[in-house]
């Protein structure tokens, strides 16, 4: 009983929730009610592929795997934003692919079979992304069957996982890859090109014409009084071109910003901080310590050669160079100061190319064990020993870790640089206690390690908060409305900007980037609505209005008149232009006489040809269309172009020899090559795919 109390205690209201929905169902139609409920959850999934919805969560586990792949392949465990949102793409992309692109395979009957894989995996027919992967390659950069096979043959030793991971990864990719290929060759080998289509295509790009011809140019900056556009032909236009004005949701907003900078009490602050703290910095033994407290660049043990520290600061990239020892003055750079000591100066490889056996849980007369013998054998042997005796337990791992360099490195591999060709020394990692052989080494350079001691002036509390002072007294005034919004920025003298079509992927202000707090804010009021104050970075505060709301689909003829009005009116006032032309021009057959009743000259154009690989893209294609169909010697009737009337002659028509056959098939295949590229598109289209990782990301 006490547990069907809490019970009632701790799921009363959920439990009433249940019984109205109950309820409601017999006044609601359920098919209603379960699209409400859809439409509730649809909030939080990060789109549909297919009639799959993505959820938020399953996606953010997918982001989380290819991240941890991210790190497996760079060897770090940082990434710049640029390179998540690569992440979130692959993601995406395989999600398109699992719950779109495998059916459509599945269901034209293609397929990529176990033995098939087999082959392309560890096979004779090795796939190029295997083949191509540095992981397999042998010490001199080439891809290795025998190192391929050793690695899928110890996955199971690895106790971090990461090694199935990537090969589960891997794997995946080559079979997308294979059955892409297959589908896409599907549209290949069905692009048959006929011999008449190729005879076609070479006469029609061998045939050039010599043209004479008048232009009266039109202007469209004067506008012509007598031309109307009435609603009726804009709402024609806008139903025959309606799949042109398909749109992404957008909105038109204004807004201010008001930048939060170090004051010049915050700048000598630390200033006077930064030179008591350079005594220390010359004379600890501990730098990584005193980095890490006091520095917003921590202790590295990068080997820098001449030229790489220019993108920390050119004063220090110019004492390194000058000092084998020692340490500098301070320098600034906008209200940033550095300093640098130089730790040691060394003859360093670029790369170096690795071996190794882990000993994870071995024990010190084991290492020891291990070391002995291999003073006496080759280490390849001593591994292979090593490892055959230590399967069974799965705490032993041997091969070649491949060329290592200073980017792509195992954290705790750092010594490999300086360690000695041939012979094997000890290294321990989060991993295990390794024994390590340089085999081999790349010409060394001069290099040098040197602690840079880095801080950047933040603006101090008082000085944010005087900045905030000042948006909020904005966004009060500002909050009645757009109307207010606008009285606001004029009478406090700020300059609003304005911003027409913000999507919702948009994370960019001007120059200030990762503003998605503002972006949230807009799609989610309504409009004419003012925002409080937006914080942004620590540094921006943003107060923003919004102007106009595009909802996702097709646009509404208010929303696109504006631009099929100059369409309309530039094709009256060519036809206007033309009847006239035409009636000044009457009972003339000579294009220099009508040059000269029209106020121009005659002007020439050879070798003209309709071929849309050879034409002149600066022509008007009206122009081009008529020259190609027009006879020889007649003066043609005035023809409305895009940007002028025209009254031509064609001179001389010449068939050449220099587009062959060849190129025909070459073009034809060229444009193969680019259907390819959009079957993925093209299917994501006819499915409908939504799209909505910017709502979270």
């Amino acid at each position: 009983m006490a547990v069907l109390q809490q019970i009632r205690v701790k799921f009363g209201l959920a439990i009433s929730i249940i019984i109205a929905l109950a309820l409601l169902s017999f006044i609601i139609d359920f098919n209603t009610l379960d699209s409400a409920l859809n439409a509730m959850s649809s909030k939080n999934d990060v789109g549909e592929i297919n009639g799959k919805s993505v959820s938020y969560t399953d996606f953010s586990a997918d982001v989380e795997r290819m991240s941890k792949i991210n790190e497996i392949i760079t060897g770090s465990s940082s990434t710049s934003e640029e390179q998540s949102e690569q992440i979130r793409n692959a993601a995406w992309q395989e999600n398109v692919y699992k719950y779109l692109f495998f059916k459509k395979a599945k269901a034209a009957g293609v397929a990529v079979g176990k033995d098939e894989m087999l082959a392309l995996t560890t096979g004779d027919m090795i796939s190029p992304i295997i083949a191509q992967d540095p992981l397999f390659a042998d010490e001199n950069g080439n891809f290795s069957k025998e190192r391929l096979v050793q690695i899928v043959q110890n996955i199971n030793a690895d106790n971090t996982g990461n090694l199935r991971l990537y090969w589960d990864y891997v794997q995946n990719a080559v079979y997308s890859q294979q059955l892409f290929s297959k589908y896409a060759t599907l549209f290949s080998a069905s692009n048959l090109v006929n011999a008449l289509s190729v005879k076609n295509a070479i006469e029609n790009n061998n045939t050039t014409a010599d043209v004479e011809f008048v232009s009266v140019p039109l202007n469209p900056y004067q506008q012509d009084s007598t031309i109307t556009v009435s609603n009726s032909e804009l709402k024609e236009y806008y139903n025959a071109h309606k799949k042109f004005f398909k749109q992404k949701a957008s909105r038109d907003i204004e807004y201010v910003v008001f930048e939060v900078k170090p004051s010049e009490d915050d700048i000598n602050a630390v200033a006077d901080e930064f030179a008591e703290q350079m005594e220390e910095f010359a004379s600890t033994s501990n730098l990584k310590a005193f980095l890490l407290k006091n520095s917003d660049r921590h202790y590295s043990e990068y080997w820098y050669k001449a030229g790489e520290l220019k993108s920390v600061n050119a004063d220090v990239e110019k004492f390194v160079s000058e000092n084998n020892s020692g340490t500098s003055a301070v320098y600034r750079n906008g209200n940033t100061f550095y300093a640098a000591r130089v730790m040691a100066t060394a003859q360093v490889p670029d790369s170096v190319y690795v071996k190794h056996i882990l000993l994870q849980g071995a024990s010190d007369e084991k290492v020891d064990s291990v070391l002995n013998a291999l003073k006496g054998e080759s280490f390849a042997n001593v591994a292979a020993q090593y490892s055959a005796d230590q399967r069974s337990a799965e705490d032993g791992q041997l091969g070649s870790i491949g060329w290592m360099t200073q980017n792509y490195m195992i954290p705790g591999f750092e010594s490999v640089f300086t360690a000695e060709t041939g012979k094997p020394y000890i290294v321990k990692t989060q991993y295990g206690t390794h024994v390590v052989l340089v085999s081999k080494k790349t010409a060394a350079n001069t290099k040098k390690q040197v602690a840079v001691f880095q801080k950047e002036v933040l603006p101090s509390n008082a000085t944010t908060t005087a900045e905030y002072a000042k948006a909020n007294d904005f966004a009060v005034a500002a909050a009645g409305g757009y109307a207010a919004y606008k009285a606001a920025a004029d009478t406090q003298g700020v300059y609003s900007h304005t911003l027409p079509r913000v999507v919702e992927s948009n994370t960019s202000y001007g120059a200030v980037s990762n503003a998605k707090e503002v972006t949230r804010w807009i799609f989610d009021n309504k409009k004419g609505k003012v925002s409080d104050v937006i914080e942004v970075n620590n540094q921006y505060f943003f107060v923003a209005t919004i102007k106009d709301i595009h909802e996702e689909g097709y646009a509404t003829l208010d929303e696109v008149k504006e631009q099929i009005r100059p369409i309309l009116y530039g094709e009256k006032l060519s036809a206007k232009k033309a009847a006239e032309v035409k009636e000044q021009i009457a009972g003339l057959d000579d294009l220099q006489a009508i040059a000269e009743k029209l106020g121009t000259t005659v002007s020439t154009q050879e070798d003209l040809t309709f071929s849309t690989a050879m034409s002149s893209r600066s022509l008007d294609p009206k122009f081009i269309g008529a020259v190609a169909a027009a006879p020889v010697g007649k003066v043609s009737e005035p023809l409305a172009g895009t940007v002028a009337v025209y009254v031509f002659k064609v001179t001389g028509r010449d068939t050449g020899a220099f587009y062959t056959e060849a190129d025909a098939k070459n073009a034809n295949a060229n444009a193969a090559a680019y259907y390819n590229q959009t079957i993925i598109p093209v299917m994501m289209d006819d499915a409908e795919v939504k799209d909505n990782r910017a709502r979270f990301f």
